[in-house]
């Protein structure tokens, strides 16, 4: 494979029932691709943390899949209210989900680090009332 693979997904922050579809698609690709199982595993659990953060928190963003020779890069962007402190955001069991997203199952506050995880590298970019950028890195 000497150019990249691509993959673009619009995140719709207005429906529960379709949040996720994007990771189970990038799986799937990477399944007929011959990616090894832990390798997909890391990819689409860190997505599928990220798409539901942007439909619970953000009102849905893009997320933009990058498979290289080396590595898969996975960025996230959403215009949402961005995130205040993100040392506290990273911690297990932090949420700032309202109750009725918590009443469907959702804000258990393990998305980041959940995302974090499963990931080789991450970084968040973010600031208060303009969005957040997260990039995170699978090494192959």
């Amino acid at each position: 494979m000497n150019e990249p693979i691509r993959f673009h997904f619009d995140v719709d922050g207005e429906n529960f029932s379709s949040a996720g579809e994007a990771s189970v698609t990038v799986k799937k690709r990477l399944r007929q691709l011959g990616y090894p199982p832990d390798v997909i595993r890391k990819v689409s659990v860190a997505m599928y943390e990220g798409e539901i953060n942007m439909v619970i928190h953000a009102h849905g963003g893009e997320a933009d899949i990058e498979v290289g020779k080396s590595e898969i890069v996975i960025i996230l962007r959403d215009k949402g209210p961005g995130i205040a402190n993100v040392d506290l955001a990273m911690q297990e069991g932090y949420s700032t989900a309202r109750d009725n997203i918590r009443a469907l199952g959702f804000g258990a506050g393990m998305g980041l680090p959940n995302m974090k995880k499963y990931t080789d590298s991450m970084h968040i970019d973010t600031e208060v009332g303009v969005g957040t950028t997260i990039t995170m890195k699978v090494l192959l």
